[in-house]
């Protein structure tokens, strides 16, 4: 009977911890992007709100390295477990730690709230291709000799590319960039063919006439750009990404402390006022229970291994 009395002692402890959560001590947002990236001004958005509402500091603090694993992985493994320090990730959680399974194993993070999705959006050269099926016809007719650029190795753009690429059933020749502006760049100059770009970025550079937008890579169409179908509407099926932000935490962390934020995280990204923040950023707001979080970050792991195979990324071990 001992153990039950310590473990309903625990129980109590670890309760009351929560319900004066937060105490004296600064919460922080760990992002693992530069000051302006969409998932780091959406951590900033929360921070000022949650500081607002619990009268504690709440700050972001930008640790960045190996697509968001240098912050995940102070995370999971040097901060205290108390949620006073949150990761705010992307979709680049399901990719990065298959990457690099030497730095982190995914099961040491905990899904806490999912905050909003991103669409991508296939820009090309002006004039150069009419429709999304004039692409896929021409990269079929030219074996390997379609260029399509990204982001970066592993990026949601990457990502992004190669699920179509698959679903479409083509090769290509693929260029890794350093980040968005030079992906841009390398479709704006004609130097490549495509690139999956943000759907804010695509918007901006299609009403410019610097490129030509064909097509939508979400799950769903997005408000931002509502005339442009989905890349499974336009008859590729298993060729949505979800490119995804939401917080996690340390797994040690208390369960009544992680559902405690996962019910203030998803307050504010279904409030009228950070919903409409979250929209100027061309994102769709995302709120679902911790249980569909974890089962979307178990999903991707399984879908993501299987891409990264087929499409053999090379993997750091």
């Amino acid at each position: 009977m001992k153990w039950l009395t310590a473990l309903l002692a625990l129980a109590i402890a670890t309760a009351a911890e929560a319900q004066s959560f937060p105490d004296s001590k600064t919460v922080r947002f760990i992002s693992g992007v530069t000051p302006g990236a969409a998932s780091d001004t959406m951590a900033r958005i929360l921070a000022t709100k949650l500081q607002e509402k619990w009268g504690s500091p709440v700050i972001v603090e930008n640790r960045l390295g190996a697509g968001g694993l240098v912050g995940a992985k102070y995370v999971a493994e040097q901060a205290e477990p108390d949620g006073h320090t949150i990761m705010m990730y992307a979709s680049a959680f399901t990719v990065s730690t298959l990457l690099s399974p030497n730095v982190l194993n995914p099961r040491e993070l905990q899904a806490v709230a999912t905050v909003a999705t991103i669409p991508t959006v296939m820009v090309t050269p002006p004039g150069r291709y009419k429709t999304t099926k004039d692409f896929v016809a021409a990269a079929k007719a030219q074996p390997g000799k379609i260029v399509c650029a990204d982001a970066g190795l592993g990026s949601a753009t990457h990502m992004a590319f190669e699920r179509f690429r698959f679903a479409a059933a083509f090769e290509s020749l693929n260029v890794h960039t350093k980040g968005p502006s030079e992906a841009l760049t390398e479709v704006i100059s004609g130097r490549a063919d495509c690139y999956f770009a943000l759907v804010f970025q695509a918007k901006k550079m299609a009403e410019g006439g610097k490129v030509d937008a064909l097509v939508v890579s979400s799950p769903k169409r997005t408000a931002l750009m509502p005339e442009l179908p989905t890349t499974e509407e336009a008859g590729y099926p298993n060729s949505a990404y979800n490119f995804w932000v939401g917080a996690l935490v340390s797994s040690k962390t208390p369960r009544p402390i992680v559902e405690l934020l996962h019910k203030e995280i998803t307050a504010l990204v279904e409030s009228p006022e950070i919903s409409a923040d979250i929209r100027k950023l061309g994102a769709d707001p995302l709120a679902m229970s911790i249980q569909d979080f974890e089962a979307m970050i178990a999903r991707e792991l399984k879908d993501n291994a299987e891409l990264i195979a087929k499409a053999k990324i090379p993997i750091n071990k």
